[in-house]
């Protein structure tokens, strides 16, 4: 093929891909398929990135201890991103005392943005297969305490996106404050650099919601339990997450009449990302697709292996990969079906996580999906919704199904 020993050495360590013309070659010398191939040449290391956030007194301080140990018994190597905010307040850098709230949130934000870097960089360097990082707060968390402009010009200055800083982590899970249905609870004495009231706190919460509203994993445990429970419920979900046992995906899907552009454009604490999905060949039977999600412009790309379990849950796995990897991955699409575009509508209802996927093919009808963490979970779709008719076991409004007919009733 004309390749150098020292190139082949690079692509064999993974310093270095293959090009594009390399990879077709391979692909017939072999006869696998480029998907084969780069999964291949991938690190069975696992590192998955999270963020445990939520409101004051919600529980964060517990959640960590029993995330340490319940999953390093489950294999885990876990790490812990200390709480940037505290730590600033409590070395006597307070954003009251600073000239400017902006300047405050910019040292915070670059401190954050440091630390989560060299925690990623160090996980990679672990002997262990398995790696937890647990961010006390993430990026967007700030956002709780800035106006949208001072957000904007952030982001700005660090030359990022809303996106790229809210879609870095893989999961993000919110822990309701007390002060929301277990008034009783609420303290602020188990952490010096809290000052908030009641009614404070609950503000805060919904604002801390609305900055992770969009992530396309995000889960919100209130307390509609008691707090043993709720503990109970938040190992669960990040159990769920990381695919222990098995990576289950466990979602319902509803025919809806298609909203309005003025009642989607009215919708609360609503994010709106673009999505475009493209299926690849499989000769294994399973669902590989890639997907591109951002907006304006900024986007991040996952590979998604599907397996069906149940008619509501599946097997799934999924990786985010370079925009290089993307394009490389894209000559195994298949043929046979089109790329999906669609435009998906993120909210919170009930502290459930609701999408409305509105699809250029259709004027009349959209659909919406939820996620679960259990095939009994109750439902609590907004009564504004116009539901036709549950569609979760209706193979025709599956994705894949969508992707080589859009004509459906």
């Amino acid at each position: 093929m004309g390749v150098s020993d020292k190139s082949i050495s690079k692509w064999e360590v993974g310093k270095a891909m293959p090009s594009i013309d390399n990879l077709l070659r391979l692909r017939q010398l072999w006869g696998v398929s480029i998907d084969e191939m780069i999964q291949e040449k991938q690190s069975k290391k696992q590192v998955s990135f999270i963020v445990l956030t939520g409101g004051p007194c919600a529980g964060k301080s517990t959640a960590a201890s029993q995330i340490e140990s319940q999953f390093s018994k489950m294999g885990y190597k876990v790490l812990f991103i200390p709480e940037t905010a505290t730590e600033l307040i409590q070395a006597g850098i307070t954003p009251w005392e600073m000239n400017t709230n902006l300047e405050y949130q910019m040292g915070q934000f670059k401190l954050q943005l440091a630390k989560e870097e060299t925690f990623l960089q160090a996980a990679q360097c672990l002997p262990d297969d398995k790696v937890l990082i647990v961010c006390d707060r993430g990026l967007m968390d700030n956002c709780a305490y800035m106006t949208e402009a001072e957000m904007q010009v952030l982001l700005q200055r660090l030359g990022m996106s809303v996106v790229k800083a809210r879609d870095r982590y893989d999961a993000v899970f919110h822990l309701v404050t007390a002060a929301k249905n277990a008034e009783e609870f609420y303290t602020t004495e188990n952490n010096s650099a809290r000052r908030e009231t009641p009614e404070e706190a609950v503000a805060l919460d919904d604002k801390l919601i609305a900055a992770w509203t969009g992530h396309p994993h995000l889960r919100i445990i209130d307390n509609s339990t008691d707090f043993e429970e709720k503990m109970h419920r938040l190992m669960k979900e990040i159990s769920t997450f990381l695919g222990e046992p098995e990576p289950y995906e466990i979602e319902r899907k509803f025919l809806i009449r298609r909203p309005t552009d003025k009642q989607l454009a009215s919708l609360q604490n609503c994010e709106r990302v673009d999505i475009l999905q493209t299926y690849l060949t499989s000769s294994d039977g399973a669902e590989r697709r890639l997907r591109q999600r951002g907006s304006q412009g900024s986007y991040l790309y996952t590979l998604t292996e599907k397996r069906l379990v149940t008619s509501v849950k599946r097997v799934e796995t999924e990786k985010r990969i370079s925009r290089k990897e993307y394009l490389t991955l894209l000559m195994n699409a298949d043929p046979t079906r089109a790329p999906i575009r669609k435009q998906r509508y993120c909210l919170i209802h009930d502290n459930q996580y609701i999408e409305i996927d509105i699809y250029p093919f259709w004027d009349d009808k959209a659909i919406v999906e939820v996620e679960l963490n259990d095939e009994n979970e109750e439902i609590h779709l907004p009564d504004y919704l116009n539901v036709l008719r549950e569609v979760t076991d209706d193979e025709r409004f599956k994705n894949h199904a969508l992707a080589l007919s859009h004509d459906v009733d």
